[in-house]
């Protein structure tokens, strides 16, 4: 009710202030049929691939698909329907969907907005939900398969996002929508632009609120989104400035950790044996609202300066400088009542946490006894940079680009506690510099909407940890281009220095020491590392209709800070070595009037990969640890096809497939730490806490290594369209899973492979025109999954289905069972199956049938 209130205030600010861009950008962009981006967007420094002339793999979506199919999904899943992309929603809470391009993570895809880049400079990392409003103010979205046209040194081994957002001299105008869907979901907006005026000033503002719950159980969550840009440029005049503000601050609860298959089917209040696929491990109630344990609030935002300085006919300067303000973090659970842990209080029945039995636990006991709190782990930053790039012409075949990329970011990393659940106080032991440190302060879980970042909490209300880190990045980068009426032709190389510091401010200097008996200082130094690429493309238009091209690429890619320093600790890894990734790529291209198709083949390896698996459940102990994996060696090729057709203004119609070939070369080391502890963790029946990982020929999981799209659009009369969507979804496998790979015997059966699926999606959308042409209504309906079929989206562990060999004959009680009874009887029983998988794997089902619909006024 709460939500509904402020969701109605909302509705009334909106609908009295006016607004358009929404609509304006929306009409713009339906009469373009060019796959260009429309240079009344804001691009800046951005690399942007031109059809027919940039030799890459790429994809363009436009603001119009984006305003009409994307609805109450998250931002990445617009991208489902071009090839070798795989977007899920993750665990399902707002904005924790995840992204895959080519069987690469989102961490190795390199995501820019307006040129900047977005990945963090720790680990690559990209949490949509701090991005959250992005789709409201993007008028245009760009994928680049493989090495892409970047000239930065950038991590773009899957690809490259680029997110180009409205100028602010966008044509005068304004836009209010109201958008509902399923869960209570709530979403009001209101734009502006001001238009140039005759002294070359523009402006253009966005805001809106969106709200409910995601399609799992205990997923509720609130998130704002604000846009201002003011651009400047005198007439006749040869520099043009424009400054932006964005920001979403927002709260969701969150479904953090898979859940087992068997818990989805137990948990199902029909006990039919089918799964509860809202089922949420990760809440329950206090005082009879909802109360999560996972938590994740953050507000980052992002102020940028842009200046294009035309300096003359034949050179140009593009510079921006940035900077971002992140605060905020997830809440997680730690200690215990009295001696007993939160899984004590889990309700057999329900599968949900009881906190009123916690908070009773906690008031009986004493910070000394114990009391089990939700913490927080923050994780705050401050970033700046500059990206300038000067464009030179040298004559009409040939010009050459060169410029610097540099920034700078310093990261707070620590726990605060965000409710003592009725205890009276935390007794933290990990500052090793105090005595053990009585908390009492609470911090809670909500964004500031301080622009500028806001407070950083204390060191004495810090628990568990407190470790910043502090990156150094400077990069060059130049390209020469060669064009003429048949072949456009690009050599680009860069280099970037990258220097990593780690801070620990609960470690005694000189005086702690490492698991190995190291010496430890409370600040490590920076340890500088060099990295380069050098990428090399040709475009041949063989005539009007038909293209062909191809790249080749080479990068020497620095690891990620947890590389650096790993386990946690102020130590330089000893093995350090950069990641070495190369890539080649063939592609074919057809146009004509209605019909428009592209075919590519590519092949990428990556040698020397680490990777860090973080927050793995260990199903005998329940504990939870994170693995640090060394020596992975990819090797990732495919086949993409994506085409479309317009047979007149009724009809069009778009498809698409991909298949790829991604498997592991060779095998890997892994080293297993507590997540809690940092200690070392060792996986049962063995004694060390590292383990080989018998890798060779296994398939690459996360990503579906083949997909399938196809989507019609009918408009029978004015005004009036229909849209639907098909997605065939195979060769999906599950993630890494150290402890299955780390039996050779069970190693050898492979990745565990999940069920193929199919989806498919509805769309309805109807204008009212009003007797002044620029304004209208429009009324746009989605449904997704429409046929509401039950699928996993993605599977943390791989545990194939067992056999006679896993099982070992026991005698217990004078009583023996022999391996084949166990055998037996584990087959004989159907809750250990589900769709031909084990039901002890841990797993994320995609939703249900959700739904959308959106009422909005330009004018």
């Amino acid at each position: 009710m709460k939500l509904i209130n402020k969701s109605m205030l909302s509705v009334v600010i909106t609908l009295s202030t006016a607004s358009v861009y929404y609509a304006q950008q929306v009409q713009d962009t339906v009469k373009t049929k060019s796959n260009d981006i429309e240079q009344v967007v804001l691009t800046g420094v951005a690399d942007i691939a031109k059809d027919r002339k940039t030799p890459v793999a790429v994809s363009t979506i436009k603001e119009a698909q984006i305003v009409e199919r994307l609805g109450n999904q998250e931002f990445p899943e617009i991208l489902n329907t071009t090839p070798s992309v795989y977007a899920t929603k993750g665990g399902g809470g707002f904005g924790d969907s995840k992204l895959n391009i080519r069987g690469f993570s989102q961490n190795n895809i390199a995501v820019m907005v307006n040129g900047m880049p977005v990945n963090d400079m720790e680990g690559g990392s990209v949490y949509w939900s701090n991005w959250a409003g992005l789709s409201d103010v993007t008028s245009a979205m760009q994928v680049q398969r493989g090495l892409g046209s970047s000239k930065l040194a950038i991590a773009s081994v899957g690809g490259t996002v680029n997110i180009i957002t409205r100028a602010a001299d966008k044509k005068q105008g304004g836009v209010v929508s109201l958008g509902v869907g399923n869960d209570d979901y709530l979403k009001t907006l209101f734009a502006y632009n001001t238009g140039k005026s005759d002294k070359g000033w523009s402006s253009s503002f966005l805001m809106s609120r969106t709200a409910g719950s995601m399609y799992a159980d205990g997923t509720k969550f609130e998130g704002y989104n604000y846009y201002f840009a003011v651009g400047y440029k005198k007439p006749g005049g040869n520099h043009e400035f424009q400054f932006t503000i964005t920001g979403a601050p927002q709260w969701h609860n969150q479904r953090s950790f898979a859940i087992s298959i068997a818990n989805y089917i137990g948990f199902n209040p029909d006990q039919d044996g089918t799964p509860n696929r809202r089922y949420n491990s990760d809440w329950g109630y206090l005082k009879g609202e909802e109360y999560s344990a996972r938590v994740n609030y953050y507000h980052k935002p992002v102020m940028s300066l842009n200046w294009d300085w035309t300096m003359s006919e034949s050179s140009k300067l593009n510079t921006v400088l940035y900077g971002s303000f992140g605060r905020g973090g997830g809440t997680n659970t730690t200690g215990t009542a009295n001696g007993k842990s939160l899984s004590t209080f889990r309700d057999a029945t329900t599968g949900l946490y009881n906190f009123d039995n916690v908070f009773a636990a906690n008031q009986a006991s004493t910070p000394d006894k114990g009391v089990l709190i939700r913490n927080a782990s923050i994780n705050s930053h401050n970033w700046f940079g500059v990206i300038s790039s000067f464009n030179h012409k040298i004559n009409d075949n040939m010009k050459f680009s060169a410029g610097i990329d540099a920034r700078y970011y310093y990261g707070y990393h620590y726990q605060v506690v965000t409710d003592l659940l009725g205890g009276s106080g935390y007794l933290d032991k990990a500052n090793k510099n105090i005595p053990p440190n009585l908390v009492t302060a609470v911090s809670k879980p909500e964004s500031s909407w301080n622009p500028f970042g806001g407070k950083i909490d204390d060191l004495n209300n810090r628990i568990g940890y407190s470790n910043d880190g502090e990156v150094l990045w400077y990069g060059a980068f130049g390209q020469f281009e060669y064009t003429n009426d048949k072949i456009s032709a690009f050599l680009q190389g860069s280099v970037s220095n990258q220097g990593f510091q780690r801070i620990d401010n609960f470690i005694i200097d000189g005086v702690s020491t490492s698991k190995r008996g190291e010496i430890m200082n409370t600040k490590t130094g920076f340890k500088n590392l060099f990295g380069y690429n050098v990428k090399a493309g040709i475009n041949y238009n063989i005539d009007e209709k038909h293209n062909i091209f191809g790249n080749i690429g080479y990068y020497e890619k620095q690891p990620f800070f947890n590389a650096v320093y790993r386990s946690n600790e102020n130590v330089v890894s000893p093995d350090l070595t950069n990641e070495k990734i190369f890539g080649a790529e063939l592609g074919y291209g057809f146009r004509t009037a209605q019909f428009n198709a592209n075919v590519n083949l590519y092949r990428t390896t990556w040698d020397d990969r680490y990777l860090r698996r973080s927050s793995l459940r260990d199903a005998t102990t329940n504990k939870t640890f994170y693995a640090e994996i060394t020596g992975l060696n990819e090797v990732h090729m495919g086949v993409e096809v994506d085409a479309n057709y317009t047979l007149n203004k009724f009809f069009s119609a778009f498809g698409m497939f991909s298949y790829g070939d991604w498997y592991y070369r060779g095998n890997a080391t892994a080293t297993l730490f507590e997540d809690t502890t940092n200690l070392p963790f060792n996986f049962p029946g063995t004694t060390s806490n590292e383990t080989q990982l018998y890798l060779d020929k296994a398939k690459v999981g996360e990503a579906a290594q083949m997909t399938a799209a196809l989507g019609f659009t009918i408009k029978p009369v004015k005004n009036l369209s229909f849209d639907t969507t098909w997605r065939s979804t195979s060769n999906l496998y599950a993630s890494l899973d150290a402890y299955n790979f780390s039996v050779k015997s069970t190693a050898e059966r492979g990745t565990l492979k999940l069920p193929n699926y199919n989806l498919f999606d509805l769309g309805i959308s109807y204008r009212i025109n009003l007797n002044n042409k620029q304004q209208y209504f429009t009324i746009r309906g989605n449904v997704y999954n429409l046929f509401d079929t039950t699928y996993i989206a993605e599977s943390n562990t791989s545990t194939q289905i067992k056999q006679l060999s896993d099982f070992a004959t026991s005698t217990a009680g004078g009583v023996t069972t022999t391996a084949q009874q166990k055998y037996d009887a584990y087959m004989s029983n159907p809750k250990n199956f589900y769709k031909g998988l084990d039901t002890s794997n841990q797993v994320f089902f995609g939703f249900g049938r959700t739904w959308a619909a959106t009422l909005s006024f330009n004018f």
